[in-house]
């Protein structure tokens, strides 16, 4: 009897391949579109109801059943909560990790369960090993688009049953082959950004849940050079949409953010050479690993500090009540709140959130 897969479709085309390759080697498919965000746009349309649509249409083109289940409480109340909260703290997040930690392989594969799911499948670019009862998550063939750096806060549990059909396979392929079978989905843009915010105005979007907080932009020898809009606004090492261009000492070089001293209310930038953006590591307090902690306490390893930056060489030290990782090179902008992913090889070792950048 064929085994039962429950793939997450979110109307895209890489879950629609998905769905189409496990359908092809045998698997009883049944696609289930989660619907993790409540929201309509400025016409009155929600604004999941087009992907939907999509999901129906390669559903019915593949000849497989599909369903709809709601997560958005479940949504704010464990990854939107924990966003704002970061945001607030004067730290940028990242809610797609959080997302696939507590909603895709959490209640998204307990309903997949009560389906009578034997798997669970994603159009995740990434690849993974099971060993009997132990599961280690590999990158994907194609680098250009391997997502485990989110996927790096998953328990061994939530990678059991998990299959990922696309590892083994570039994107261009992908596309070739949903066009090859005439599926919906096979030109479709793809998603950017965070999914709640889409294509709006970032800014715009947070002012709607965080009242923002104007206030001085100096230098650390107290020059004011303007006003910023709200500290939550703005990332370590930010160049753009700061407007205090044209002041007199400026030699040229362009002005960034070096500090934001909520306290103070006040946000530092510097200009010319970046050396005080550079750290030579950081501390987390504690780290998910995969499949388990490493027996060593010290190990060499490479990590990425931010998706798709290319994999730095490091040092990682286990300490009894913190992790200090220290970088071959000197990192520029490591920023607090989002997550160092470490690796071995084609092997995620896991990760966990950057608290602060050694200097």
């Amino acid at each position: 009897m064929a085994k039962t897969v429950v793939v997450g479709m979110s109307g895209g085309v890489d879950s629609s391949v998905a769905a189409l390759l496990l359908k092809e080697q045998g698997y009883n498919v049944i696609g289930l579109y989660m619907n993790n965000w409540e929201e309509k746009d400025e016409c009155g349309h929600c604004t999941g109801e087009e992907d939907f649509t999509d999901v129906r249409r390669v559903a019915n083109k593949i000849g497989i059943p599909y369903y709809s289940v709601n997560f958005a409480k479940e949504y704010m109340d464990r990854v939107f909560s924990y966003f704002l909260s970061e945001y607030n703290a004067g730290r940028t997040p990242n809610p797609d990790v959080l997302c696939n930690r507590e909603i895709k392989f959490k209640d998204f594969k307990n309903k997949a369960l009560e389906l009578g799911a034997d798997y669970i499948a994603t159009g995740h670019y990434c690849d993974i090993l099971h060993e009997k009862d132990t599961h280690y998550l590999l990158k994907a063939k194609d680098q250009n688009k391997d997502q485990t750096y989110f996927l790096n806060q998953l328990s061994q549990s939530q990678l059991d049953k998990v299959l990922f059909p696309l590892g083994k396979l570039e994107k261009g392929e992908v596309r070739k082959i949903a066009e090859a079978n005439g599926l919906a989905t096979a030109t479709k843009k793809d998603s950017t950004g965070i999914c709640f915010i889409g294509e709006r105005n970032f800014r715009n979007f947070l002012l709607q849940y965080i009242p923002a907080k104007k206030g001085k932009i100096m230098t650390y020898d107290k020059k004011v050079l303007g006003e910023h809009l709200g500290l939550m606004y703005y990332t370590i090492g930010q160049r753009k949409g700061l407007n205090i261009g044209g002041q007199k000492e400026d030699d040229g070089g362009r002005w960034f953010v070096i500090e934001k001293d909520l306290k103070n209310n006040i946000l530092y930038v510097a200009h010319g050479e970046e050396d005080r953006l550079y750290s030579k590591g950081l501390i987390m307090k504690s780290c998910n690993w995969i499949p388990f902690e490493p027996k060593e306490k010290v190990f060499d390893c490479t990590a990425k500090f931010r998706y798709r930056q290319p994999e730095q060489e490091c040092t990682v030290n286990i300490l009894e009540n913190e992790i200090r990782v220290d970088f071959k090179e000197k990192q520029r902008a490591i920023t607090e709140g989002q997550f160092a992913v470490f690796y071995s090889g084609d092997k995620c070792l896991g990760g966990g959130v950057i608290e602060k950048a050694l200097f």
